[in-house]
């Protein structure tokens, strides 16, 4: 049972309606989310108040609105709406490259250096409202980080609210993995660790650098923008959050979010930690592994939900080439896919303890996304191979060891990848020293 009500979809093209807002598309609207409860700023950043004037208040009066409602802490460069409309040839058809619950979202030229951008026009009846706008501004003025997207800066204008980011020319993960064309090129193996990685780089700063930590709360493939060499950067902060901090183990909160992502504890209680981002970051990962979509209605009843149908194979490590999506065509190195298929059955443990730090994920991922070379220099440590059986008719005692044994191999493949991976950057600091 869902606990996002508005969740619907009967078909591919229904599935799509949430894609990314970077994307060429025709307006469709997006309805795989929660409607939205605003997020809660942080505590010293009052939420925005809504300016119902019907004249356009002047820049310099609207910019010092903002930035009073927080607390002096925004840093992004400001816009007029008028600005923001000459950029987007007056929001034209043309220049729209997406659109979801929270509005649209055009490809601009700015007028100073003619620089891209992507401008998001929120919806004044959508689902991100004001506090959310000022959290994603108050948010992306504050963090810096390679695999965050870059905020260039805001306009609120009357009662307009437009952020302008960073344009990232590749679209979402989504658009390469989820929404290919027939004539599309398949990401390749090294290309997904790749953006796995680097997405997983970028929670590791918002939960471990960021001070307070930062829980992201809406990890998809769709809030994965890539750029030109398929860095990923993580975008869309409205539903971000500040983690619990001192001796407080969460924090509370309605709970948002996509369904499918949304880590269970999260579901059942509104309870949210750091680690409700390592599942929803465990069923992205398991999306670049398999090529499925996290909720897939088009497919029979058992495999719609990917992480239920994953769940049996994650026990069965002989089973684990089951998950490789089919486009790879094989053509993917099987030790590199058991450890990425070990550290995705560990973030998605039920138990929120027992799942890894992204720190730990990080280390376990970083070399999976490096080709290997003639001299092999660059191969991941192996793996130990894991337990077969092929006596299908163990009774439950055998099945239950079974179950404990490679829970022991994941969790071991896990710690042998982190501890190669230290090995590793330790040997290369010591080589350039």
């Amino acid at each position: 049972m869902s606990c996002f009500p508005c969740f619907s979809s009967n078909d591919k093209k229904a599935a799509k309606r949430a894609s990314s807002p970077w994307r060429h598309q025709p307006p469709a609207s997006s309805n795989n989310k929660e409607p939205s409860n605003p997020a809660t700023a942080p505590p010293s950043y009052p939420p925005a108040e809504t300016h119902k004037s019907t004249k356009t208040p002047d820049k310099q009066t609207q910019n010092e609105a903002t930035k009073k409602d927080g607390n002096g802490n925004i840093a992004a460069q400001t816009f007029t709406f008028r600005e923001l409309a000459t950029a987007t040839k007056n929001f034209r058809q043309e220049c729209l490259l997406g659109e979801g619950g929270f509005g649209r979202v055009y490809k601009g030229r700015l007028e100073n250096g003619g620089q891209l951008a992507a401008i998001k026009q929120l919806d004044r009846n959508g689902l991100q409202g004001n506090k959310e706008f000022l959290v994603e501004v108050l948010m992306l003025s504050l963090l810096h980080h390679p695999n965050l997207v870059n905020l260039i800066g805001y306009c609120a204008d009357g009662d307009q609210r437009l952020l302008v980011y960073e344009f990232m020319p590749r679209g979402s993960l989504e658009d390469h993995l989820l929404d290919i064309e027939p004539e599309q090129k398949t990401l390749g193996w090294f290309t997904r660790m790749k953006i796995a990685t680097g997405a997983a780089k970028g929670l590791e700063y918002l939960h471990d650098k960021a001070n307070p930590p930062v829980i992201y709360r809406d990890l998809k493939s769709s809030n994965i923008l890539l750029d030109e060499e398929f860095n990923p950067k993580l975008s869309d902060f409205g539903l971000a959050k500040l983690g619990p901090v001192g001796d407080k183990q969460h924090v509370s909160s309605r709970v948002m979010g996509t369904y499918g992502y949304c880590a269970p504890e999260y579901a059942r209680t509104g309870q949210l930690t750091l680690k409700s981002d390592v599942y929803s970051f465990g069923v992205v990962l398991l999306e670049l592994i398999t090529g499925r979509r996290a909720i897939d209605t088009t497919r029979p009843t058992e495999e719609q939900n990917l992480v239920s149908w994953a769940q049996p194979i994650f026990k069965d490590p002989n089973r684990y080439s089951d998950l490789a999506d089919p486009l790879l065509q094989g053509d993917y190195p099987v030790r590199g896919l058991n450890q990425a298929v070990a550290v995705a059955a560990m973030c998605l443990q039920e138990e929120a303890s027992v799942r890894p730090l992204m720190s730990d994920v990080v280390t376990a991922l970083s070399f999976l996304s490096v080709a290997p070379t003639e001299n092999g220099s660059c191969i991941p440590v192996s793996i130990e191979s894991l337990p077969l059986d092929d006596d299908d008719n163990d009774d439950n005692d055998d099945k239950e060891r079974r179950d404990e044994e490679s829970s022991e191999e994941r969790q071991r493949a896990v710690a042998e990848a982190i501890e190669w991976g230290s090995n590793t950057r330790e040997e290369i600091k010591r080589s350039q020293g």
